[in-house]
Protein backbone atom coordinates (compact mmCIF):
# COMPACT_ATOMS: atom_id res chain seq x y z
CA UNK A 1 0.00 0.00 0.00
CA UNK A 2 1.15 3.54 -0.80
CA UNK A 3 2.66 5.33 2.20
CA UNK A 4 2.39 8.92 0.96
CA UNK A 5 -0.39 11.25 1.99
CA UNK A 6 -2.64 10.99 -1.08
CA UNK A 7 -4.30 7.59 -1.38
CA UNK A 8 -6.70 8.30 -4.26
CA UNK A 9 -5.16 6.53 -7.28
CA UNK A 10 -6.77 8.84 -9.84
CA UNK A 11 -5.47 11.93 -8.08
CA UNK A 12 -1.96 10.48 -7.93
CA UNK A 13 -2.20 9.64 -11.64
CA UNK A 14 -3.25 13.21 -12.48
CA UNK A 15 -0.40 14.73 -10.49
CA UNK A 16 2.17 12.36 -11.96
CA UNK A 17 1.06 13.13 -15.52
CA UNK A 18 1.30 16.93 -15.30
CA UNK A 19 4.31 18.45 -17.03
CA UNK A 20 6.14 21.72 -16.52
CA UNK A 21 3.92 24.79 -17.15
CA UNK A 22 0.75 22.72 -17.48
CA UNK A 23 -2.13 23.55 -15.17
CA UNK A 24 -4.27 21.77 -12.62
CA UNK A 25 -7.42 23.33 -11.18
CA UNK A 26 -8.75 22.73 -7.70
CA UNK A 27 -12.37 23.84 -7.70
CA UNK A 28 -15.30 24.37 -5.40
CA UNK A 29 -18.45 22.35 -5.94
CA UNK A 30 -19.99 24.93 -8.26
CA UNK A 31 -17.26 25.80 -10.78
CA UNK A 32 -18.41 24.80 -14.28
CA UNK A 33 -16.22 22.23 -15.99
CA UNK A 34 -15.47 23.05 -19.63
CA UNK A 35 -16.25 20.38 -22.20
CA UNK A 36 -13.28 18.16 -22.87
CA UNK A 37 -11.46 18.89 -19.60
CA UNK A 38 -11.24 15.79 -17.39
CA UNK A 39 -12.73 16.18 -13.93
CA UNK A 40 -11.85 14.19 -10.84
CA UNK A 41 -14.86 14.64 -8.57
CA UNK A 42 -13.82 14.17 -4.95
CA UNK A 43 -16.95 15.80 -3.53
CA UNK A 44 -18.86 13.73 -0.99
CA UNK A 45 -21.18 16.07 0.88
CA UNK A 46 -21.28 19.84 1.34
CA UNK A 47 -17.83 20.91 2.55
CA UNK A 48 -16.18 17.48 2.28
CA UNK A 49 -13.46 17.45 1.29
CA UNK A 50 -12.76 21.13 1.69
CA UNK A 51 -10.84 23.19 -0.82
CA UNK A 52 -8.09 23.69 1.77
CA UNK A 53 -7.75 19.96 2.49
CA UNK A 54 -7.34 19.14 -1.19
CA UNK A 55 -4.96 22.05 -1.81
CA UNK A 56 -2.79 21.02 1.14
CA UNK A 57 -2.57 17.43 -0.11
CA UNK A 58 -1.86 18.40 -3.71
CA UNK A 59 0.85 20.87 -2.69
CA UNK A 60 2.66 18.05 -0.87
CA UNK A 61 2.85 16.02 -4.10
CA UNK A 62 2.98 18.53 -6.98
CA UNK A 63 5.85 20.87 -7.78
CA UNK A 64 4.14 24.25 -8.20
CA UNK A 65 5.73 27.42 -9.57
CA UNK A 66 2.75 29.77 -9.29
CA UNK A 67 -1.01 30.02 -9.28
CA UNK A 68 -3.99 32.04 -10.41
CA UNK A 69 -7.00 33.10 -8.34
CA UNK A 70 -10.17 35.01 -9.13
CA UNK A 71 -9.97 38.68 -8.14
CA UNK A 72 -13.35 38.30 -6.46
CA UNK A 73 -11.82 35.94 -3.90
CA UNK A 74 -10.09 38.90 -2.24
CA UNK A 75 -13.45 40.46 -1.42
CA UNK A 76 -15.85 37.54 -1.03
CA UNK A 77 -13.56 34.94 0.56
CA UNK A 78 -10.81 37.07 2.12
CA UNK A 79 -9.81 34.58 4.81
CA UNK A 80 -9.23 31.78 2.32
CA UNK A 81 -7.46 34.20 -0.02
CA UNK A 82 -5.05 35.13 2.78
CA UNK A 83 -4.31 31.46 3.56
CA UNK A 84 -3.68 30.60 -0.08
CA UNK A 85 -1.39 33.58 -0.58
CA UNK A 86 0.56 32.57 2.54
CA UNK A 87 0.98 29.04 1.20
CA UNK A 88 2.21 30.42 -2.12
CA UNK A 89 4.72 32.79 -0.53
CA UNK A 90 7.64 33.37 -2.86
CA UNK A 91 5.68 32.27 -5.94
CA UNK A 92 3.77 34.42 -8.40
CA UNK A 93 0.07 34.67 -7.53
CA UNK A 94 -1.93 36.02 -10.46
CA UNK A 95 -5.42 37.49 -10.04
CA UNK A 96 -7.94 37.69 -12.88
CA UNK A 97 -11.69 38.35 -13.04
CA UNK A 98 -13.73 35.22 -12.34
CA UNK A 99 -15.06 35.15 -15.90
CA UNK A 100 -11.47 35.12 -17.21
CA UNK A 101 -10.59 32.43 -14.66
CA UNK A 102 -13.36 30.20 -16.02
CA UNK A 103 -12.04 30.64 -19.58
CA UNK A 104 -8.53 29.75 -18.38
CA UNK A 105 -9.80 26.44 -16.99
CA UNK A 106 -10.40 25.31 -20.58
CA UNK A 107 -6.62 24.78 -20.89
CA UNK A 108 -6.27 22.73 -17.68
CA UNK A 109 -4.99 19.17 -17.73
CA UNK A 110 -7.74 18.37 -15.24
CA UNK A 111 -10.09 19.86 -12.68
CA UNK A 112 -10.36 18.43 -9.18
CA UNK A 113 -13.82 19.13 -7.77
CA UNK A 114 -14.06 19.41 -4.00
CA UNK A 115 -17.08 19.61 -1.72
CA UNK A 116 -16.26 23.25 -0.96
CA UNK A 117 -19.21 25.64 -1.00
CA UNK A 118 -17.60 28.94 -0.01
CA UNK A 119 -17.40 31.62 -2.71
CA UNK A 120 -14.61 31.66 -5.28
CA UNK A 121 -12.71 28.75 -3.68
CA UNK A 122 -10.86 27.89 -6.89
CA UNK A 123 -7.22 27.90 -7.91
CA UNK A 124 -5.23 27.22 -11.06
CA UNK A 125 -1.86 25.70 -10.18
CA UNK A 126 1.04 26.07 -12.63
CA UNK A 127 3.19 22.94 -12.52
CA UNK A 128 6.89 23.38 -11.94
CA UNK A 129 9.76 20.98 -12.36
CA UNK A 130 11.78 19.23 -9.67
CA UNK A 131 15.18 19.65 -11.29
Amino acid sequence: MKQDRILNPELIRLIAAIGHTQTLVIADAGLPVPKGVPVLDLSLVRGVPSFQQVLDAVLEELVVEGCCLAEEMTQYNAELHQRVCSQMAGMPVDHVPHETFKVMTQQAQAIIRTGETSKYANIILYAGVNF
